[in-house]
């Protein structure tokens, strides 16, 4: 298939004010925003390194306190350091080297002041003191913070979720996606008869005297600070090994003692996911770490190896087929849209969360290859298709950068059908599929951008794919293919696109299924009947001239 016309405009996001008959979005932000959103001289200066989050929780008292040590190395000259800590939690004192530091206080920044040179290349720590009542999630997980619930037998059932509100929502980090700590401990003193389970591996498990317990969880892998959890509850743990491409991977389940039963049978839809994943993605990320699917008491979020859970032991979406086909039935939502995120979010991770597309759009488009892996193409396709009546076109995926402002909602559903889409342009479903596991080795374990992303695609597919990301991530446009049959003759064009967008679209007239190529300009070619039709597997709009 011919490549694309290189695509030359340049869309400006500063000002967060689009062009080019985009949609207008004017958004006033805040100082606030900007030291949240931004790579500040304060974080710029100093790359994580290792975290030891330490905390006890009261559930009675709704109640949090303890210190995160914070492990960097020094890039280059300076003294002042920022972390992220947001109310009503307060940050108490910090501490290097046994010396109390002075801080500045900014909102939500603290600007820590050391006192000692921090010379390049070493490495440094500072233990920050924090405590209070976080903030209490109203509608987890779209609304972060704490989940403090009970289970059905009055036990305490506690959870964290924080993406988009920020990890520094409840423990005091740098909070920034850019930076990923390289290795962390997790370690949770919570009241006895009751179990914590955090990301990574559990390296022990003590019973203190004053009826707590603290349990410590290590995770080896690099971790993004909205993926790392605290769940406390009434667990009962059952657990299988997968044999997966890099070997065994042990897979734990987390879940109250009164759902044992159905959770064993319907968590085997785990096993399945990480089959299709593992074909489509290449090997789970985070062998080292383990898998697990925790029960907590809202829907579920992507906790890196912590997935957690909470879709009521149903089919679907809480037992509806997002799609509307009936295929979205065949599996539970949660468990494979969660766990895809493993790939997309915590393996690939967006340096900025005005790319969240990168994590939402990949993993929405994840629930069809599981469809496509375990009941084939034309089901997958259905699925995907499905979804578009979900699709607002309110305003483009990409969100304003440095601001810590995610674009819109549509990054699910259409960024999973221009992902379909761009399958069908790509022609070679293996090709296709070895450009996914290439993006998940390429930026294993990285943050990444929306260009590195873009570039990679366009230049393993061999497709300038320039002109088609402006379009379905940078706009609310949907490209309309306006025709008319005149004379025996299809005139064709393009409509509602950006500069020198010209994506070649597959059609079926004459009795067969063709390409065509059109552009803005009208194209002619010769027709033999009336019947015309464009394959719905690309994400566009059809217009007929009647006229």
């Amino acid at each position: 298939m011919k490549s694309f016309v290189i695509f030359a405009a340049i869309i400006l996001f500063k000002t967060s004010i689009f062009s080019q008959g985009l949609l207008e979005e004017k958004t006033t932000f805040t100082h606030q925003d900007t030291l949240r959103g931004t790579i500040t001289p304060e974080r710029a200066w100093w790359d994580l390194t290792y975290y030891h989050l330490d905390i006890q929780v009261y559930p009675d008292e709704k109640y949090i306190s303890g210190k995160t040590a914070v492990y960097y190395k020094v890039l280059s000259a300076s003294k002042e350091l920022q972390i992220d800590l947001q109310a009503p939690l307060k940050i108490t004192s910090a501490v290097q080297n046994g010396k109390e530091l002075k801080i500045r206080h900014d909102g939500y920044a603290h600007f820590i002041t050391l006192l000692e040179n921090q010379e390049i290349g070493n490495v440094y720590s500072v233990d920050v003191y924090y405590e209070g009542n976080p903030k209490e999630a109203v509608r987890a997980p779209w609304d972060g913070g704490f989940s403090w619930k009970k289970d059905d037998n009055g036990n305490h059932f506690v959870a964290t979720s924080c993406q988009g509100l920020g990890a520094s929502i409840w423990w005091p980090n740098k909070d920034h996606m850019y930076d990923e700590v390289d290795s962390m401990l997790i370690s949770v003193t919570n009241p006895k008869g009751l179990s914590n389970i955090s990301n990574g591996r559990l390296r022990s498990k003590i019973e203190n005297k004053d009826n707590t317990v603290t349990s410590h969880w290590f995770v080896n892998n690099p971790i993004n600070n909205y993926g790392v959890n605290v769940n406390i509850a009434d667990y009962v743990h059952f657990s299988e090994v997968y044999n997966g491409e890099k070997g065994p991977l042990d897979m734990d389940y987390y879940v109250l003692h009164d759902n044992l039963e159905k959770a064993k049978t319907h968590f085997k839809d785990a096993p399945r996911m990480m089959d299709a994943f593992e074909h489509w993605f290449g090997p789970y990320p985070f062998y080292e770490d383990g898998f697990k699917l925790v029960e907590v008491p809202y829907l579920g979020m992507e906790h890196q190896s912590s997935v957690t859970y909470g879709n009521q032991y149903k089919m679907g979406y809480l037992g509806n087929d997002l799609s509307g086909t009936g295929w979205g039935l065949k599996f539970d939502f949660i468990i494979i849209h969660e766990a895809g995120h493993e790939w997309f979010a915590n393996n690939i991770t967006n340096k900025d969360i005005a790319d969240m597309w990168i994590h939402e759009g990949f993993t929405a488009y994840s629930e069809n290859l599981f469809v496509d892996y375990f009941y084939g193409k034309e089901a997958s396709a259905d699925y995907v298709i499905g979804t578009r009546k979900r699709i607002l076109n309110d305003k483009p995926l990409i969100g304003p950068y440095n601001v810590n402002k995610e674009g819109s909602s549509d990054m699910y559903y259409k960024g999973a059908n221009m992902l379909h889409t761009l399958r069908q342009l790509i022609e070679d479903d293996e090709k296709w599929r070895q450009i996914l596991r290439g993006l998940n080795d390429t930026f294993y374990h990285k943050t990444v951008t929306t260009k590195q992303i873009e570039d990679y695609i366009s230049l393993q597919s061999g497709i300038d794919l320039n002109a088609f990301f402006n379009q379905y991530l940078r706009t609310t446009l949907i490209p309309t293919l306006e025709y008319k049959i005149e004379d025996n003759k299809l005139n064709y064009r393009w409509t509602d696109i950006v500069a020198d967008f010209d994506m070649p679209v597959q059609v079926t007239f004459n009795n067969k299924a063709q390409w065509i190529f059109p552009n803005s300009e009208w194209k002619t070619t010769p027709i033999s009947s009336e019947s015309f039709e464009v394959d719905s597997d690309f994400y566009v709009n059809v217009k007929k001239i009647t006229h």
